[in-house]
């Protein structure tokens, strides 16, 4: 019987331990609102625009999904974030040529 309690014993100890391991390593979270949910989100807010690009992200601690959306009537993209918990949108930012390319070379420099 006294084995039984030392395993007991053990196994709830463990069991306290892993319940105080930070949610950091645990991964990130799984968004609730899937990439398609914010895609269409993402569509009605540019009107004639066509996605580049698509990202699941964190932003500013957020967990998002941005789109590079081609607006049809320009050369600009305009970037929209999407919440992936809520759903709602968070940002919505016009870029011109001049801007994509900024923003290329700064996620060139930042894989290196």
């Amino acid at each position: 019987m006294s084995d039984f309690r030392s395993f007991s014993k053990l196994l709830a100890v463990t069991a306290f331990g892993l319940s105080l391991v930070p949610a950091a390593f645990a991964g990130p979270p799984t968004p609730q609102v899937t990439e398609s949910m914010a895609r269409a989100t993402a569509l009605a807010a540019v009107s004639a625009g066509a996605v580049q690009s698509s990202e699941l992200e964190t932003e500013g601690g957020k967990q998002v999904w941005s789109f590079d959306i081609k607006d049809a009537k320009s050369t600009d993209v305009v970037e929209v974030q999407v919440d992936a918990k809520t759903g709602l949108i968070v940002s919505k930012k016009r870029e011109t040529l001049a801007d994509q390319r900024r923003e290329a070379q700064a996620d060139q420099k930042a894989k290196r």
